[in-house]
């Protein structure tokens, strides 16, 4: 019989847990009682739980194994918090909110033998959870994680398989990176050749920017309308927002090769752009890239029911508006100092847009200060930019490159497979990144949300590499935004036990 599992290997860490004597067994004769409005929490156990234990869990008004919403819970345990108590006779699961239900089945899961991740029959296995009472409540609501499938798209079948296992670390945001100078994925019934055209290059560079090597090998994909509202749903089952991104009003050579109208050139014909770095072509500013804008932040919006729509916003020179009647005349007309401040101006349109609709934009922030009062904000950059932006009243998501880019490697082992140019980002610094600046006083700490991981993808094609690069620092980061600050060495003893459930689910240790 394998040893049973110590409730402190729970990635991340729970707010309270007490191991107590004995255990609780799974078995064909397990029945669930399953509260108003728990339903959807009972099967999503029983979607994770059937192809390696084969049980069938039905529901049972006698069940031992209990699932409930408690409204009356939501001040200790806000919308994702759950209770989970398991005795020798009776588990009993409790949360305030849907949400929390989720959460606590991925602790259930967690508690099981790790053979209960296979995705095939593990025959033999006594199903055992050990008799343990945990409370738990995340630190922060923003447990991000980005995955750009512009650089290298990947298929919606793939996504589900991501969106599973940011689920079971409590992994709250997807955010998904669906536009940008060298691919476009996102399906616009009014413009389908973005898509067409703009969803496709003639091949992609090998090594950094500037390097001067290309594959030869073309690079094409996009998603349907019905794969994406599919995707949403699927996240939302698992407890996980997917948030949308759409490029604007740099990074967009895929648009422009798409659509030269909405250039600063209209006249000028461009490919999907086939390098790494940043494009100095971006949209124009005149009326019709605005309806433009809002025709395809509609359609995002139509797909995607997420509260917040990202727009990029960053890494957008002005060089060609500068040299632009067009723009320097919008410029003055809107009374710009110059063409260097239609950036701003420009973000506070579509932000104006998505506002009307119920929504958040966010935006990423290259110091903090440069975005609309209105926007939520990414820093990248600087630490000190998150204090920056929080200050000015922002909302702000930490994502500090040095900790949470994923696209750097590992390890400065020679077996690391190629990445980000740049120093190694390792698991302890991962684990180490607060998300909440030293300096912050309570008003400023309480607009930061939480933090994020990114994977951009110009050195990463596939699935394996993904997900080589994720884990096991997203583990640590989802430590962070869930636990808070937790000790090293009793992050590392967890981890260790829950390497077996990676394996379990075929996470790649070695490429």
């Amino acid at each position: 019989m394998p040893a049973q599992p110590s409730v402190l290997t729970l990635v991340p860490r729970p707010t309270e847990a007490v191991l107590r004597p004995g255990h609780f067994t799974l078995d064909a004769g397990t029945t669930l009682r399953i509260g108003e409005g728990a339903g959807p929490a009972a099967e999503l156990l029983r979607v994770l739980l059937a192809p390696a234990t084969g049980l069938p869990l039905p529901a049972s008004p006698d069940g031992r194994f209990a699932l409930a919403l408690d409204p009356g819970l939501g001040g200790d345990l806000g919308d994702e918090g759950y209770v989970l108590v398991i005795g020798p006779d009776r588990v009993l699961l409790r949360a305030a909110h849907r949400t929390g239900l989720l959460h606590g089945v991925q602790s259930i899961r967690q508690l099981l033998p790790a053979q209960a991740l296979s995705p095939t029959a593990q025959r033999g296995t006594p199903w055992l959870l050990p008799c343990a009472e945990i409370t738990d409540v995340p630190r922060h609501p923003w447990r991000g994680a980005m995955l750009d499938v512009a650089r290298h798209f990947q298929p919606v079948s793939y996504l589900r398989r991501y969106v599973d296992l940011l689920a079971l670390h409590k992994i709250s945001v997807f955010h998904l990176h669906l536009t940008d100078d060298q691919g476009w994925r996102m399906p616009v019934a009014a413009h389908p050749e973005l898509t067409e055209v703009g969803g496709h290059r003639a091949e992609s560079q090998r090594g950094p920017d500037g390097s001067g090597a290309y594959d030869g090998i073309p690079h094409g994909g996009s998603y349907t309308r019905s794969e994406l509202a599919g995707l949403v749903r699927y996240a939302a089952d698992r407890g996980v927002t997917v948030m949308p991104e759409i490029e604007m009003p740099g990074h967009v050579r895929a648009a422009l090769a798409a659509c030269p109208s909405l250039g600063n050139h209209p006249e000028r014909t461009l490919d999907v752009w086939t390098r790494w770095g940043v494009c100095d072509t971006v949209l124009g500013v005149h009326d019709e890239v605005l309806d433009f804008c809002r025709t395809v932040l509609d359609e995002v919006m139509d797909v995607f029911p997420s509260p917040y729509i990202h727009v990029g916003g960053e890494e957008c020179p002005t060089t060609e508006w500068t040299h632009s009647a067009a723009a320097r005349e919008r410029a003055a007309a809107e009374g710009l100092p110059g063409p260097e401040a239609l950036h701003g101006w420009f973000l506070g349109k579509v932000g104006d847009h998505l506002v009307r609709h119920g929504r958040r934009p966010v935006g990423w922030a290259e110091t903090g200060a440069e975005l609309p009062t209105d926007f939520t904000v990414m820093t990248w950059r600087d630490p000190a930019h998150t204090l920056t932006a929080a200050r000015r009243g922002h909302p702000v998501i930490n994502a500090h490159h040095r900790a949470t880019y994923l696209d750097y490697a590992r390890s400065d082992g020679p077996h690391e497979p190629p990445a980000q140019p740049g120093a190694v980002v390792g698991l302890r610094a991962v684990h180490a990144h607060d998300p909440v600046p030293e300096k912050a006083d309570d008003e400023t700490a309480g607009r930061v949300l939480g933090t994020q991981a990114q994977l951009w993808t110009e050195f990463v094609t596939t699935p394996a590499h993904i997900e080589y690069l994720t884990y096991p620092r997203l583990c640590a980061l989802a430590e962070r935004g869930w636990s808070g600050t937790t000790d090293w060495t009793d992050f590392r003893t967890r981890l260790d036990g829950h390497t077996a459930r990676l394996d379990a689910l075929g996470v790649p240790r070695h490429l």
